[in-house]
């Protein structure tokens, strides 16, 4: 490809909206551009990538036995109807009618499609088990669509989906996808851990996300330095030491003036944070006041208060609604209060005598315990794991990392088939929901997760399976310079005889530009030629990461270009390493 009629120019500095290095570099080095709020084109190197990726996707799931088919991206809502999500989901569903007033939406993921195929193409447990994927368009209306591709209303994404008789067929499945994701996150070139996770809108038994490490990550990992435990934040638990036993105390009131945080009221009474409950109030979206307690060195995590509530979305209480249940904001508890749903963590289940709020302002009371006091509706595990919290496994204290989710699996099991009917008949002719599993990998999502991890001051440095060309060819010199404009196209022609991608750089611009751009676009190679080294029979060669070049004669730079390649090649090798399955 030459330069000179390449679709799409370079830019010097990126937009001032553009926060995240991926976002910059994508958007600076003519891989992409904005069309609305988390919706973008690809231009043609953007593309290239994008397919690249998609082609190792393809390459492992085709290994695993999968079965590529394309399913639409606009669903009668009925489908969604039949499985739940069609109420249960909020409003990132795009729902719409279309010319004749039938309910619609757009695929967000297309769980629902497939098993209504499944209902009407497998009948008997001869058929089973079967793995269908598709790559396909999706539409997420994000409230908030940030980072470029990181986090976008549409996007492209691989799905694929496990069909099996019995959960021991299930098992091998989510297996067989676990370490393919594996090979294709390292033939990318990224790092990443593999940490337990909620299985939200899904559903199903459990899930596992694919996280890739970055400081620029909207997700929180708690790792266990001695590789036993890993998790999201939003499912992580952590070990509780219960507190020495006490005999419960009278509850006894005492008078604390401006003290409306936790933090002042430890002060002020002189007792550690965990010797005092705080109170967190939401309203669910079932319409329920949610009374949290939670001891106050911790914090609620609301993954789990969801989950344990079944309220499918909470937002904080209002005032009004705080005082109408007989609460006070800064001085709430849960003694007395009415019309509440009282949610209590296992840690004020654990620990007697805590002090708590007294309803009233300016005041709060000593000894306060659950059973005795007031009662709860739930007692669960529904505190944040945070660093430093010990693992629940060894007791080693958590890191917490910053990660981007490039891929998850989920365990379905029969949430989707038992609701929607898809059943096979056994050896005994009797009917059984099928068992299902779903994997996806938004590949635009990968690409700049790539970037996130391989970029330097100077731009992009892709790993060679996925650069959008292997070598950046520059010709370099005067305007016009016949010998070396002579000498690249056939060091042109002879790299693409040898099957190596090229991007010729034969624009009339001053080297310096030429390997900015280079820098910028970041192909794993870089070759140039220049009346100074043809002076010697030579090219200028340097690996994009290197941070010296060599000089090759030119009857050989296709052969050290190829030699280069290959040694790239060789890092980057489909199996994963001591340190990624250390999770």
């Amino acid at each position: 490809m030459r330069m000179a009629h390449l679709f799409g120019r370079t830019l010097r500095d990126a937009p001032g909206d553009a926060e995240l290095p991926s976002h910059q570099l994508l958007l600076r080095g003519a891989f992409v551009r904005p069309l609305g709020s988390g919706i973008f084109s690809l231009l043609p190197l953007g593309w290239r990538v994008v397919r690249k990726v998609e082609q190792i996707i393809r390459e492992e799931m085709d290994a695993i036995g999968g079965q590529e088919l394309y399913m639409p991206v606009v669903h009668p809502a009925d489908l969604w109807r039949e499985s739940g999500r069609y109420r249960d989901v909020g409003p990132e569903l795009t729902r719409f009618q279309d010319r004749a007033e039938r309910d619609m939406v757009l695929a967000m993921t297309h769980e629902e499609i497939v098993t209504d195929l499944a209902r009407s193409e497998i009948s008997s447990y001869r058929q089973l088990p079967m793995l269908v994927y598709h790559i396909q368009t999706k539409w997420r209306d994000e409230p908030r669509a940030r980072g470029g591709l990181i986090r976008v209303r549409e996007f492209t994404m691989k799905d694929s989906y496990s069909l099996d008789r019995d959960e021991a067929g299930l098992g091998v499945q989510y297996e067989a996808h676990w370490r393919a994701y594996e090979r294709i996150f390292r033939r990318c070139g990224l790092k990443f851990v593999v940490v337990g996770a909620d299985t939200g809108m899904m559903g199903g038994k459990s899930s596992h996300e694919f996280m890739a490490l970055s400081p620029h990550g909207e997700d929180i990992i708690l790792l266990c330095p001695n590789g036993d435990y890993a998790a999201n934040r939003e499912v992580a638990e952590f070990r509780r030491d219960a507190p020495p036993a006490e005999d419960a105390l009278p509850m006894e009131e005492v008078e604390t003036p401006n003290t409306t945080t936790i933090e002042a009221l430890a002060k002020i009474l002189d007792v550690p944070l965990a010797r005092t409950a705080k109170a967190v109030f939401f309203k669910g979206g079932s319409g329920r006041f949610v009374f949290v307690v939670i001891r106050g060195d911790l914090e609620v995590n609301e993954t789990k208060l969801r989950k344990v509530t079944d309220e499918l979305t909470l937002v904080p209480a209002t005032v009004e609604e705080i005082r109408a249940v007989g609460a006070e904001p800064g001085y709430g508890s849960p003694v007395g209060v009415q019309d509440a749903y009282i949610v209590a963590d296992e840690s004020v289940r654990d620990s007697p005598n805590l002090v708590a709020g007294a309803n009233r302002v300016g005041y709060h009371v000593r000894n306060v315990n659950l059973g005795r006091d007031y009662q709860a509706d739930i007692v669960a595990d529904i505190a944040a794991a945070a660093d430093g919290h010990p693992c629940p496994k060894c007791g080693a204290p958590f890191v917490a990392e910053r990660a981007i989710e490039v891929g998850n699996i989920f365990w379905l099991g029969t949430r989707f088939s038992a609701a929607m009917g898809a059943t096979y008949q056994d050896e005994q002719g009797e009917s059984h929901p099928i068992q299902m599993g779903s994997y996806g990998i938004g590949s635009g999502r990968a690409v700049a997760t790539v970037v996130e991890q391989h970029h330097d001051a100077k731009g992009i440095a892709w790993p060679v399976t996925i650069a959008p060309f292997h070598v950046s060819l520059l010709a370099l010199g005067k305007t016009g310079d016949a010998e070396t404009v002579a000498a690249a196209d056939a060091l042109c022609a002879d790299l693409e005889a040898a099957g190596i991608e090229v991007l010729y750089d034969d624009r009339e611009e001053r080297p310096g530009v030429k390997f900015n751009d280079a820098d910028l676009i970041g192909c794993p190679v870089r070759l140039s030629v220049s009346p100074r080294t043809l002076a010697n029979g030579q090219a200028e060669l340097k690996a994009r990461t290197a941070t010296e070049a060599t000089f090759v004669p030119l009857g050989e730079a296709v052969a050290a270009v190829t030699a280069m390649l290959d040694a790239l090649r060789a890092e980057l090798s489909g199996e994963p390493d001591a340190a990624d399955r250390a999770w």
